[in-house]
């Protein structure tokens, strides 16, 4: 695996011809690009990133296989009017937790030209870590500390995820500050940004766990708070 030195512009470019042209027969005739240009960096992004990541998260899986921490290319198009092939993006996530990869908490990174969004925290929740989360929300310890970890994150561009449903749960308590948090049926930080000059150097690294790090609150608190399930 080659060091990381920043992804080139043929990434970019490569999903942004993706987007007009996604059918397989043009994947396929592009197949060295996407390997060279958007697969080979990506292994050692997932790699270096996953070092500095374990400062934070020292249990932080970093796994440079497709379907592990690079999402698979293809899209599922079982349930959708869309039947396009191919996501027009590169996603790639870094987890921590003994459960699924995506019943866990941890830090995503998204290319989609002409954007970049890094997140920290859980889309959404499966069934079971619902009822574990909207404990810990009105838990007189975790709740408070819900709201701190949501102030701490919060500003410079980073702001919170999640909500989606207009009425609180029955059986649950309608007052408090947490209350609203009850609404919620993912938990994330989040930053989008056009693509920094830092996507095609190693500062890519810096750029990336700086954000991480200030996310880290709302990782941290998902991952206490659905590991008592």
């Amino acid at each position: 695996m080659s060091p990381f030195r920043g992804f080139p512009k043929q990434a970019v470019g490569f999903y942004s011809e993706l987007a007009a042209n996604n059918s397989k027969a043009w994947f396929d005739s592009h197949k060295n690009e996407y390997e060279n240009f958007v697969m080979e960096p990506a292994r050692g992004f997932v790699y270096a990133l996953g070092i500095r990541l374990k400062e934070i998260s020292p249990r932080i899986i970093a796994d440079p296989r497709v379907n592990k921490s690079i999402f698979r290319p293809y899209r599922d198009t079982r349930f959708s009017r869309d039947k396009s092939p191919y996501k027009t993006h590169l996603g790639i996530f870094f987890w921590e937790g003994t459960r699924p990869k995506m019943e866990c908490s941890g830090y995503y990174f998204h290319l989609e030209p002409p954007i970049v969004m890094l997140a920290a925290g859980m889309h959404c929740f499966q069934k079971r870590q619902m009822e574990a989360y909207r404990e810990a929300v009105i838990d007189q310890a975790l709740g408070p500390e819900l709201l701190q970890a949501v102030e701490l994150v919060t500003g410079s561009g980073i702001s919170v995820g999640g909500r989606h449903f207009k009425k609180l749960p029955r059986g649950y308590p309608t007052e408090g500050r947490s209350s609203e948090f009850l609404l919620y049926n993912g938990l994330f930080a989040v930053f989008q940004s056009e693509i920094p000059g830092e996507f095609f150097s190693e500062s890519l690294l810096d750029y990336c766990y700086s954000y991480y790090k200030r996310m880290d609150p709302i990782h941290k608190w998902l991952t206490q708070a659905l590991d008592r399930q």
